[in-house]
């Protein structure tokens, strides 16, 4: 069964009336003098507001300020759902998205939510078609390529779009020579969807987004990073995507989107100055999966790839890179004699080996004074929090404990991040 529209709750239709946005601007006003979201509530509600209407434009004022990061100076004056704002693109990796398709003249997102993409391919100058199959996301979306356009065209520029509510199977791309697509992979909804446990119930389906991809000059289809690695296409560059340390996504990149000689490619936005400032970004890739280095000794540092690194099977590339070999086969830690500085992994350097056995464990804590623990594990069965509240840490002195496996013993690696 695939997602389909959903009724809006009430009120929410209203929001892209007049009246809607009329009580968002004097919500803004009130909160921007100081007022409490609850003052506010009663203020307006006093001057007679509908309770709806209301109670729909404070929530997309607080879905506002979640905004910022990923939408950047646009997201006081853009609607949202929680749904769609939880699952939109970061506005930077939208830009990635966007700059693959250079070569093309307009881009028809097929899925569009509430325009995450659709934002992005305006800002690089393509013609935008823009697909939705529930209304009230087709609306909201239409209103913020028009907050975009018009900042767009105040600067010079001469943006195009249309937002079309229907199925995207139906409707297509019309005569787009760019094709993105982000398939539904959470069940129909505003709010508190959950995820789909099955491939096989996305909207569109795979088999319709790859078909899609392929048929265009430049084809994307962006999914979740942990896809079954069988259900990759051959002809696919599949690229996985971190964003500060969290993986969020895996595109499949087909035609002139897709580049030549790379098959995987790992790539890393970092936000070291604050989530609005221009990101650093960062990328491994190879034409294939590369093979995984060597298990050796454990040396005097230790290294733990990003999670993209791992997702997209480039530990060893990585390893060549930093001369390290792997701690154990199939774990996903690297260790090194040397210290070497990566933007793809975290760097420790060990300071000793502890026992692994928990009671031994425990008093050797305490025996070095540490009351703050980060624990970081790989191939063991434990659970950090429990194993911390076990500790009863008690000193003045921070540490990371490693827990992994190292040839056929568990090994626990006192550390200090470099």
């Amino acid at each position: 069964m695939h997602p389909g529209p959903v009724s809006s709750s009430p009120g929410w239709d209203g929001l892209t009336t007049p009246d809607g946005h009329d009580l968002l601007g004097r919500i803004a006003a009130l909160r921007a003098a100081g007022d409490a979201p609850d003052l506010v509530n009663q203020r307006l509600r006093k001057d007679g507001a509908d309770p709806e209407l209301l109670a729909a434009a404070l929530t997309v004022a607080g879905l506002r300020d979640r905004a910022a990061p990923k939408f950047g100076a646009n997201a006081p004056d853009m609607l949202f759902t929680q749904a769609g704002l939880e699952q939109a693109s970061r506005a930077h990796v939208a830009e990635l998205h966007a700059a693959r398709f250079a070569s093309c003249k307009a881009v028809a997102d097929l899925g569009c939510g509430l325009g995450a993409e659709s934002l992005a391919f305006l800002r690089a100058g393509k013609r935008v078609r823009a697909v939705e199959l529930d209304p009230l996301t087709a609306r909201f979306a239409e209103h913020n390529l028009a907050v975009e356009a018009r900042g767009l065209a105040a600067a010079g520029g001469s943006p195009e779009f249309d937002v079309l509510v229907g199925d995207a199977t139906v409707v297509g791309a019309g005569d787009a020579d760019a094709v993105f697509l982000d398939p539904a992979r959470r069940t129909a909804g505003h709010r508190d969807t959950r995820r789909l446990a099955s491939s096989d119930d996305y909207s569109p389906t795979l088999d319709f987004a790859f078909r899609a991809a392929r048929s265009a000059v430049a084809g994307g289809v962006k999914l979740g990073p942990g896809l079954d690695r069988e259900l990759i296409p051959s002809d696919a560059e599949a690229q996985w995507v971190s964003v500060d340390g969290q993986v969020v996504e895996m595109g499949l990149w087909f035609g002139e989107a897709a580049r030549a000689g790379v098959g995987r490619s790992a790539t890393l936005v970092s936000h070291d100055d604050g989530p609005l400032a221009a990101p650093t970004v960062h990328e491994l890739r190879a034409a294939t999966d590369a093979p995984d280095a060597e298990a050796r000794e454990l040396g005097e540092y230790l290294f733990e790839p990003d999670g993209a690194v791992i997702r997209a099977r480039l530990i060893g590339l990585l390893a060549k890179e930093l001369g390290a070999g792997m701690l154990r086969e199939g774990i996903a830690y690297l260790t090194a004699d040397r210290p070497a500085h990566t933007p793809f992994a975290q760097a420790f350097r060990v300071i000793e080996e502890l026992p692994a056995r928990e009671k031994d464990l425990k008093r050797a804590l305490a025996a070095r004074g540490i009351g703050r623990l980060e624990i970081k594990k790989r191939g063991v069965d434990v659970d950090p929090a429990a194993l911390r509240t076990r500790m009863r840490l008690k000193g003045p002195h921070s540490a990371t404990l490693i827990l992994s496996r190292s040839a056929n013993r568990h090994v626990a690696l006192l550390a200090e991040r470099c």
